[in-house]
């Protein structure tokens, strides 16, 4: 029968509405709500709609948001600058500078700029590296968020293979940690796995998690019978149509559990960035 599609919205408002709880709960003890600086450099149409839909988020949770909009042509020096106010300031919990920034500023350099305790997004070489130790504090958003979803409907890891599609500092590596602190056994791909290589891994995968940005790269066909399918993919064909990088609807024929695009992975990711914040304020108070 067909796989499970997990539900994504529903993970996710579940936790924003508790956030919100602790919010107000923060504010009745006349303690402050958690301050978050959100800062867009240029005008991409996909970073702006991510932009809004973060500020909306922290408006509902009760957050005092800081919007900082930049011109494409920011300079480096420029941004950096405005990372170190931010830093200094005692308002703001959580930094989130909306990526990708523009070609000739240095995304690296920035994130290595935040204050590990403000990073709410999960991107600075120190929470990476705890990470990695096995001492989590402020997780990546996106694969935080997965762990949460596969949880949340029963996902046991311990003895499970599981198959990390794509390798990126925000999605693929940081999956590939939370993965090995679940307790389950991973396999990372990229671009430099032979496409035999890639099909094999898959085929054995009890956990498959798809994060390239290639709309369906992997063939229902390739899916284990049984196997849980996350799909981070986000791709807008032709006529408009979103699709993810799993071809979703032979997937799901052989999937047990399956995240459908879009509703799945990436509400979780606003709801993770802001336990993230809410987490920064607790260590800020602290």
């Amino acid at each position: 029968m067909p796989a499970r599609v997990i539900d994504g919205k529903a993970l996710a408002a579940e936790i924003r509405d508790g956030i919100r709880l602790k919010v107000a709960a923060r504010l009745r003890e006349n303690r402050r709500a958690p301050g978050l600086a959100v800062v867009l450099v240029g005008s991409d149409p996909a970073s702006k709609i991510y932009v809004r839909n973060k500020r909306l988020a922290c408006k509902e949770a009760g957050f005092i948001s800081h919007a900082f909009d930049m011109p494409t042509d920011t300079s480096q020096a420029a941004l950096l600058e405005l990372v170190d106010r931010l830093n200094a300031d005692p308002a703001i919990d959580g930094i989130l500078v909306q990526l990708p920034l523009p070609v000739h500023i240095r995304t690296e350099t920035i994130i290595e700029r935040i204050r590990p305790d403000k990073d709410v997004d999960g991107f600075h070489p120190y929470n990476v590296g705890r990470l990695a130790q096995r001492v989590p504090l402020l997780r990546p958003c996106t694969p935080y968020g997965i762990i949460k979803l596969l949880e949340k409907y029963g996902e046991t890891f311990t003895g499970r293979h599981a198959v990390v599609v794509g390798a990126s500092n925000i999605v693929g590596r940081p999956m590939a940690l939370e993965l090995l602190l679940a307790g389950a056994t991973v396999s990372i791909c990229h671009r430099f796995t032979p496409e035999a290589d890639l099909e094999k891994l898959v085929r054995t995968a009890d956990i498959v998690v798809v994060a390239v940005g290639k709309p369906r790269l992997i063939p229902g066909a390739w899916i284990k019978p049984g196997a849980t399918v996350i799909d981070v993919g986000m791709n807008r064909l032709g006529a408009g149509n979103l699709v993810g990088d799993v071809d979703f609807e032979s997937a799901r024929q052989r999937a047990a559990l399956i995240t459908p695009v879009p509703g799945g992975v990436g509400p979780m990711t606003v709801a993770m960035l802001l336990s993230n914040t809410l987490m920064a304020v607790e260590l800020h108070n602290n």
